[in-house]
């Protein structure tokens, strides 16, 4: 194998920590999310486990049709701060093994093994150590895909969870591929698989033998992204701490609001975390993005970017706030309010010095 890059997933990584941490939740279905409130409760599954995955939750689900689904379920609220400090000794554990780490979220990363194995014998014999290795010292099992490429690496990790293992060598990428849905391609979504299915395309084979020209015509940047995968080409390389492109908070109200008041002190709540995230990075941003979802789902999204990048939560929630007064239907009641920041760069690198608000 020319390239070596291990794809780590978690199992149900939030469910999965609190079925460790109270042994009497062990193979009953764990749901990590907003509080049913027997099946009146708002908000959505933050993660389940594979238990209450048998009765057809998964994560985003509202929270309301889980608990029809499954009434009998555990239903806990989500503890980050614990699978924060989780993850952080996980990542630990990684770096026993690489330090060409690119994490892709809290439960998931891509390690560059090219200096680590070499050949495919030595890299599931890796594999399986650094799995023994997490399971031995965090209680908590996880699937690893090994492929040459980042696309097909995180595929083949989700191939066999949960505790998976599977290993794509170079002349197998694509017999790998071919027979697998369209739907595995990174970009393609419910509305791209929908267009390609009326072109006739259903399995990455049948996209990688479509012109690509055409694809190109069609799709404009993305078909040719697509050709590409479906080829399988992926020659991005694993990069270390990747910096977020933008960084938002939101909630989901117990009860819609009406009330501009209630809308705009939650904004100004929201507007305060978002800033801390950036100061912790160190972090500013230009652009600041308005999220509202009405009762009826209906959700809209408003943006401003600005000359001078921002990081105090009093100007995020200004600029939030005039967005919100600009283009909430006032006579319309709000599900789910929530500001995120974009266009970020580092606030040390800035050209002239900005003196601090004396009291943020």
């Amino acid at each position: 194998m020319h390239r070596t890059i291990f794809h780590v997933d978690m199992d149900a990584f939030y469910a999965s920590v609190e079925q460790r941490d109270h042994p009497a939740y062990g193979g009953k279905p764990v749901i990590v999310g907003a509080d049913p409130k027997g099946g009146q409760g708002r908000g959505v599954v933050a993660a389940c486990s594979y238990e209450a995955r048998k009765f057809g939750i998964h994560s985003a689900m509202p929270i309301s049709k889980a608990f029809q689904l499954c009434p009998k379920g555990i239903y806990l609220r989500p503890n980050f701060k614990k699978y924060t400090e989780v993850s952080r000794e996980i990542r630990t554990i990684f770096h026993c093994f690489t330090d060409l780490i690119e994490p892709l979220s809290i439960d998931e990363a891509f390690l560059d093994m090219c200096h680590a194995v070499q050949d495919e014998k030595t890299a599931l014999q890796v594999a399986q150590s650094l799995k023994h290795r997490i399971f031995q010292e965090q209680q908590l099992t996880s699937s690893i895909g090994i492929a040459p490429s980042k696309f097909v690496a995180k595929i083949a990790s989700d191939l066999k969870k949960p505790n998976g293992l599977v290993l794509v060598c170079s002349d197998e990428v694509q017999s790998f591929l071919d027979p697998l849905p369209i739907s595995r391609l990174w970009g393609v979504g419910p509305k791209t698989a929908a267009r390609l299915s009326e072109m006739g395309i259903k399995t990455i084979l049948q996209l990688r033998h479509f012109d690509k020209l055409d694809l190109v015509q069609r799709f404009g940047k993305l078909g040719e992204h697509l050709w590409k995968l479906s080829n399988g080409i992926d020659n991005r390389p694993v990069v270390e701490d990747r910096e977020p492109k933008s960084i938002g908070h939101e909630t989901t109200f117990s009860e819609d609001v009406l009330d501009n008041h209630v809308l705009e002190q939650t904004l100004e709540r929201l507007s305060k975390s978002v800033s801390e995230r950036l100061r912790k990075r160190e972090l500013s941003a230009k652009t600041v993005n308005l999220k509202l979802r009405y009762s009826d789902f209906t959700t809209i999204t408003r943006q401003t970017t600005l000359r001078e990048p921002l990081e105090s939560a009093s100007d995020i929630y200004s600029v939030a706030q005039r967005l919100l007064r600009r283009f909430r239907d006032p006579s319309r009641k709000i599900r789910l309010i929530g500001v995120s920041v974009s266009s970020l760069e580092s606030a040390l690198s800035l050209a002239f010095p900005r003196q601090m608000k004396l009291f943020e």
